[in-house]
């Protein structure tokens, strides 16, 4: 059984540590192994471990164990899953804190490019919390912030209380552009329920792709790539025109977030070379800038779905189950990225239609 792993990534002060202690400390019958990024701004020792400084594995009340990276997490990651093997360590799944403005990208591509890891953890998700309070500017200010939205397959809002309920959409409507696949939970200081945390899948191939329908329909959420958006949380002081802003209508240039997603769709079969030839040529140009793509498509020649799915410079794909008799054949890809060219997706893509 390969053991799951969770990247818990998210804001300076936006409860990470909190979600952390609620995991280390409260009775829920589940074992895990957290590792911890020690460079953290609260270090979670002092009030819940019972550390030995020479072993960096601490066994909690509950039964979890918390180590501290100290070397890197290829390393802890193989220590810990030797120590279950030997019946050192029992734990059955694995939690990682990323620091504060980690980018989740190589914490996740571990998983896939390192064999032995591969053959002990499958990745189930990457969560990532943000702080609604400061998330406009965060947002504004720090890609790395943007970057983490774009790689969430769950993202939690904390500090909610903080906000107006106009701010508080204002933000759900920006992450949503940034990010349509990932699901997204207002919490309460940590009151995250378990199972919202654990065994999402979000790195299976399996043939769903989670997209908020509102998203992809071409009613009123379609202005995503408009120019125009008069949500506060878009709003930044050098952006607006005239005085219209001081009477509180009008729409505003929004402040343009260079993590953003955009849909593919077709209706008509793909040409699979075709459509492997254009994806390799992307991923080889734009896969740094490439945060997370997946796409369930309808392939030329297979009665099944074709599902693929990357990180970066990373692609795979699977045979998913078969079209059901009478199911709409369709392709549908999201891609979430740094600044790119979707026209030139875009045009690639109508040309792989066969």
């Amino acid at each position: 059984m390969l053991i799951p792993a969770t990247v818990l990534t998210g804001f300076l002060g936006s409860g990470k540590t909190t979600l952390l202690k609620r995991i280390l400390s409260e009775s829920h019958g589940l074992k895990i192994a957290v590792i911890e990024n020690e460079f953290g701004e609260e270090n979670i020792d002092n009030e819940i471990l019972v550390a030995d400084t020479k072993e960096h594995i601490v066994q909690m009340s509950n039964g979890c164990v918390c180590c501290t990276i100290r070397e890197d997490l290829r390393t802890t990651l193989q220590d810990l899953a030797e120590k279950k093997r030997k019946g050192e360590l029992d734990f059955e799944r694995v939690v990682i804190e990323t620091t504060g403005l980690a980018d989740p990208g190589p914490v996740a591509q571990t998983f896939f490019m390192d064999d032995e890891i591969a053959e002990s953890f499958l990745l189930d998700a990457v969560l990532t919390l943000v702080d609604a309070k400061h998330a406009a500017q965060t947002l504004n200010d720090r890609q790395e912030a943007r970057r983490q939205v774009g790689f969430a397959d769950q993202i939690f809002i904390s500090k909610s209380e903080l906000v107006s309920p106009n701010e508080l959409e204002a933000l759900q409507h920006r992450l949503k552009h940034m990010n349509p696949r990932a699901p997204q939970h207002i919490v309460h200081f940590g009151e995250v329920a378990i199972d919202k945390v654990f065994d999402l899948r979000g790195f299976n191939l399996n043939t769903t792709l989670e997209i908020d329908p509102d998203f992809l329909s071409d009613g009123h959420h379609h202005h995503a790539h408009d120019e125009h958006c008069d949500h506060p949380s878009h709003h930044h002081d050098h952006a607006h025109h005239g005085d219209d802003h001081d009477h509180g209508h009008g729409h505003h240039h929004h402040h343009d977030d260079d993590v953003k997603s955009f849909v593919f769709k077709a209706d008509r079969a793909l040409d699979p070379a075709k459509l492997e030839d254009f994806l390799g040529a992307i991923v080889n140009i734009y896969g740094p800038r490439m945060l997370r793509y997946k796409g369930v498509l309808h392939m030329k020649g297979t009665e099944r779905k074709v599902i693929f799915q990357g990180v970066h410079q990373l692609m795979g794909s699977d045979l998913g189950q078969a079209w059901a008799p009478g199911e709409k054949r369709t392709s549908k890809m999201v891609f979430i990225g740094i600044d790119l060219p979707k026209d030139i997706f875009q045009q690639g893509l109508e040309q792989c239609i066969s």
